[in-house]
């Protein structure tokens, strides 16, 4: 494969589900595709057979433990970088942005905090098949708003949508978040404005990227 004389960006959007993560994606594409640069949203977990054996779980499907879950994630993500052709390394050389929902910041937030956290911070971060995003932006919301986002917009929730657990999971994202920002460029945004707001206040963070 031909690299590319720029090389893209991995922007990431994290946030407890009902966030706006797809919204915002699709703004953030819609701005980079009208500054001529190449674009493609992908998501975790992905379309590779690992990321359908996880959403399997996620819908309450297939039972794993959390074990289990935290190593699928790893593995379903080194899959998502290296695929020689839809991987994010293949499409970062060629010049391409890609716009992840959900990375291993979600990992380390929902199995790191009903596992070992460590033990999931390694294998994922001191993984050398596991690239660091050049920013991930946290959406951030109250778990209340989230749940009545995703009451209104589908008719089933999964596993881990109710109001306990995303509170939990939030101040896990916090701690998450505080733990890597010596290492990781982070930006939490206001998720409780308009659609409006907070794609500029993206647009803007997406624009500072070198």
């Amino acid at each position: 494969m031909q690299t590319s004389e720029r090389t893209g960006r991995l922007i990431v959007l994290e946030g407890i589900d009902g966030a706006g993560k797809t919204t915002q994606a699709e703004r953030l594409e819609a701005h980079l595709l009208a500054q001529g640069r190449r674009v493609v949203r992908t998501a975790e977990p992905t379309g590779f057979p690992t990321g359908v054996a996880l959403r399997a779980a996620l819908g309450g499907k297939i039972k794993k433990s959390e074990c289990e879950m935290a190593a699928l994630f790893t593995e379903d993500r080194i899959a998502h970088n290296i695929h020689p052709t839809e991987g994010l390394q293949a499409l970062l050389a060629e010049g391409i942005d890609v716009i992840c929902d959900r990375y291993y910041y979600s990992t380390l937030a929902y199995q790191g905090h009903a596992t070992d956290y460590d033990w999931v911070k390694i294998m994922n971060l001191l993984c050398p098949e596991i690239r660091k995003p050049d920013l991930c932006i946290y959406l951030d919301l109250t778990p209340e708003q989230s749940l009545e986002r995703i009451r209104a917009g589908r008719a089933s929730v999964e596993i881990y949508e109710n109001e306990e657990t995303l509170g939990r999971v939030r101040r896990a994202f916090l701690r998450v978040l505080a733990d890597l920002a010596a290492t990781d460029r982070i930006a939490i945004v206001n998720a409780y404005r308009s659609p409006d707001e907070i794609a500029a206040e993206i647009a803007a963070l997406a624009d500072s990227l070198a």
